[in-house]
């Protein structure tokens, strides 16, 4: 489906033909349709699916359209981590560019400046506020926000929310918002917990899912039998491998250890710095700029080896990482996903290696059925050697080769000549 076929504002498809966008991924083509009939709506659907747009191309659109005080706090997206909020706030100012709705960032950190902007973006009434829960609670405990213009509530990487032990902050800026307002969730999984928030925040909801992607076929999947004991042997092993494989002496850099428990993350980062591995830990328990800083220094190279439980898996896009290891099995083959999906982008290849202990060998069952529903995938070799599982899924092409007869916005009728679908997208 395009875009224009949608009941979008023209203001929005003009945004959208700027930015070379065409054709709609899947969540898009079953997500906007609901939202712009003004349903509650949650929607299963992971990092890369276009899941963004899905929600602010709507937003957009009923914001134009509807009646609300532009005097107001009109939209609140809730989002787990500082990061995933400036992602959100950046797809804001490009598909809103020729709208004319403010929206404000609002996200923990050491810039006292931000402090002064989030106040101001609160207390003059913002169209669209995008928000940590944290922050946004730390700003409605020491200052008057008026929620009553509300109309719409989003919840992004909702069960990662929960995860992070976000529940009680979120129920508690709920309580503060109108009742009739619309409600829309996203989350990558949806576990029971997220089924009992959505029945407490919703009304009779309409749900959209979409099938978990496999992971592509640059990454190469690997995994190891062993014991528990023998991991860490195995990651040494396996590092030293790699690292014998390499042209130049330089050390092997930017490998992301996963481990499923923040004292297990601890405990193992402590265990590779005795063994002289430089390897620094990420997980929850680290304050936002402890963790902005080893992020940083990760993405600069400083850090070979970042240890981390799930809270690195989803939204940090750090282009180089050759190497993924699952110290632990991930319970969900989305986590598994998620999880290795941070080797191989921006064209690169990459490879994960799983390691798998006999108390994890249920969850790798699942695992490998997701990644191979007709038994065509192949254990780790006695040589070292593995099969690619899966075959990636793009999420939907920014243009279509058919050619939409040169405007950008047949639906609506207005030619705009000359440009068509399927010219070149921008880099």
């Amino acid at each position: 489906m395009y875009f224009d076929e949608l009941a979008l504002s023209d203001e929005v498809l003009d945004a959208l033909w700027d930015m070379h966008f065409d054709v709609c991924t899947p969540v898009q083509e079953k997500a906007i349709p609901e939202i712009l009939a003004g349903h509650d709506v949650i929607a299963c659907a992971q990092t890369g699916t276009g899941k963004t747009a899905a929600y602010i191309l709507p937003l957009l659109t009923n914001l134009a359209f509807d009646d609300h005080d532009p005097d107001k706090l009109n939209a609140i997206i809730m989002a787990p981590t500082r990061e995933l909020a400036q992602q959100i706030d950046q797809q804001m100012e490009g598909f809103g560019f020729y709208v004319p709705f403010s929206s404000v960032a609002i996200y923990g950190g050491k810039d006292n400046g931000a402090w002064g902007t989030q106040v101001t973006g609160l207390q003059r009434g913002a169209d669209v506020v995008i928000a940590t829960p944290g922050r946004l609670l730390s700003q409605m405990n020491i200052y008057d926000v008026d929620f009553s213009g509300v109309k719409y509530f989003i919840l992004d990487e909702a069960d990662r929310m929960l995860d992070m032990g976000f529940y009680d902050d979120i129920m508690t800026i709920v309580r503060k918002l109108p009742k009739d307002r619309q409600t829309i969730m996203f989350s990558a999984t949806m576990p029971d917990n997220i089924r009992r928030m959505a029945k407490a925040i919703m009304n009779d909801p309409v749900e959209v899912q979409i099938a978990v992607s496999r992971p592509p076929e640059t990454i190469k999947q690997m995994h190891a039998f062993v014991d528990e004991g023998k991991k860490v042997e195995q990651v040494l092993s396996l590092l030293t491998a790699k690292q014998s494989d390499r042209e130049t002496v330089s050390p092997l850099k930017k490998v992301i250890i996963f481990a499923g428990k923040k004292q297990r993350v601890k405990d193992l980062t402590r265990m590779l710095r005795s063994l002289k591995i430089d390897a620094h830990a990420m997980h929850s328990d680290l304050e936002q700029h402890e963790r902005d800083q080893v992020m940083l220094d990760f993405r600069n190279g400083k850090i070979d080896v970042l240890v981390a439980t799930d809270v690195v898996s989803r939204g940090i896009d750090v282009t180089d990482v050759p190497l993924v290891i699952n110290y632990d099995v991930p319970h969900d083959p989305e986590d598994y996903v998620h999880r290795i999906g941070r080797t191989a982008r921006a064209e690169n290849s990459g490879e994960a290696m799983t390691l798998v202990s006999p108390d994890d060998m249920h969850y790798w069952k699942r695992i490998e059925r997701f990644l191979s529903p007709k038994g065509h995938d192949k254990s780790l070799t006695d040589d070292g050697s593995a099969t690619r599982s899966g075959k990636g899924y793009s999420g939907g092409s920014r243009h279509s080769s058919r050619n939409r007869g040169g405007h950008p916005h047949r639906s609506k009728g207005r030619g705009r000549g000359g440009h068509q679908a399927g010219s070149k997208p921008r880099s």
